[in-house]
């Protein structure tokens, strides 16, 4: 199993954030993580890739607990994309390989640039591209290094309809060989991307399971997140 979630709680202060969480996902599923805001959706992603650790329970990624070793197959884009604004798409990109020491970076970055639909705009500054292009460099550094597992916070935030079908469309593609977590408040995403669905709800997991049985037994992913939600 390439990623385990065991009885994980977090609190920060007196707020459980994380109460109990379990889950557990191979490659080739794409799963929607679903949740009002504060549920802990991000904070569940901070375990699993290592940059907070959990008050209980534990994160397998392969079989190793979250290390500078797992992060070689885990690739995660936060929330609010943290691009270099007043770099190159190919400067940065080569940057990012170099903080990875791949071999034959140069190839890689063409590569990458090609995979996500960058080609057109790969000569720009980020500071010169919209939203959707920087969120398309933002998964290009997140894969640059071919992770096993891709993590996703809330990637199509603010985009436009003709982004969002094509971050979408990208979205499942990586996810044919890959893990990919997404974070997400927008129903229709889940119905449109994701293989799998996990409902979190102050800290808990409240429903789970493929998406087409929740279909099935809600109607839509909406109807399934007003009837279990408080």
């Amino acid at each position: 199993m390439l990623l385990e979630v065991r009885n994980i709680r977090k609190k920060y202060g007196e707020q459980l954030v994380l109460d109990g969480v379990t889950l557990s996902y191979d490659k080739g599923v794409i799963v929607g993580l679903l949740g009002p805001n504060g549920a802990g959706k991000s904070t569940l992603m901070k375990i699993v890739t290592g940059y907070i650790s959990p008050d209980e329970g534990s994160v397998l990624v392969d079989g190793e607990m979250p290390s500078l070793a797992t992060s070689r197959i885990i690739g995660y884009l936060p929330e609010h994309n943290p691009l270099y604004l007043d770099m190159f798409v190919k400067e940065y990109l080569e940057f990012v390989g170099g903080m990875y020491k791949l071999d034959n970076i140069r190839q890689r970055v063409e590569n990458v640039i090609d995979e996500v639909g960058l080609t057109p705009e790969c000569l720009k500054r980020i500071s010169q591209l919209s939203k959707g292009f920087r969120q398309r460099v933002g998964i290009a550094a997140a894969i640059m290094h071919n992770p096993r597992l891709l993590i996703l916070d809330e990637p199509t935030t603010g985009l436009d309809p003709n982004q969002l079908v094509e971050i979408r469309t990208l979205i499942k593609r990586l996810g044919e060989q890959r893990l990919v977590i997404i974070s997400t408040h927008i129903m229709q995403e889940v119905e449109a991307v994701c293989d799998e669905v996990v409902l979190l709800d102050h800290g808990r997991i409240v429903a789970s399971g493929s998406k087409n049985q929740l279909l099935e037994e809600y109607g839509s992913i909406e109807n399934l997140f007003h009837q279990v939600t408080k």
